[in-house]
């Protein structure tokens, strides 16, 4: 797998409205986007830090995953994106050294982006999102 840098942190919160001042009050950084990804049951909000951004995670469903991992696990780091050219050759790169693909397909994510998952249980407890700009 070829990976050219952290795309972004994505960190569950229960409430956009609570986190956001945070992040720009107490860290000086700017809310640059915020947006719903439906299908994901989430609203999402930006911040750039250096080449790297954050992703703060709202659930929009008591069934969605953030709101499950909140609920299990608290607020706090939910996963790491990775930066990729070439989603799918490395989602087939990723399968062929063992690693268990969560999509099996690219989807739409957030921020104009493309995105797979790949499952904790075979990245070393981390849940981590190969990104690719569209």
């Amino acid at each position: 797998m070829k990976v050219s840098h952290i795309e972004h942190l994505g960190i569950a919160v229960k409430s956009l409205d609570e986190a956001i001042p945070y992040w720009e009050g107490a860290l000086g950084l700017k809310c640059y986007k915020i947006e719903e990804v439906a299908d994901q049951k989430v609203r999402t909000a930006f911040f750039m830090l250096g080449q790297t951004k954050i992703e703060l995670l709202e659930p929009t469903s008591e069934d969605s995953t953030v709101a499950k991992y909140i609920e299990n696990k608290g607020v706090g780091i939910h996963h790491m994106a990775l930066a990729v050219e070439n989603l799918e050759e490395q989602m087939a790169d990723a399968e062929a050294k063992g690693l268990r693909l969560i999509d099996k397909a690219p989807r739409k994510g957030a921020d104009d982006m493309t995105i797979a998952f790949l499952h904790p249980k075979s990245t070393q407890g981390i849940l981590t999102e190969l990104c690719e700009k569209k």
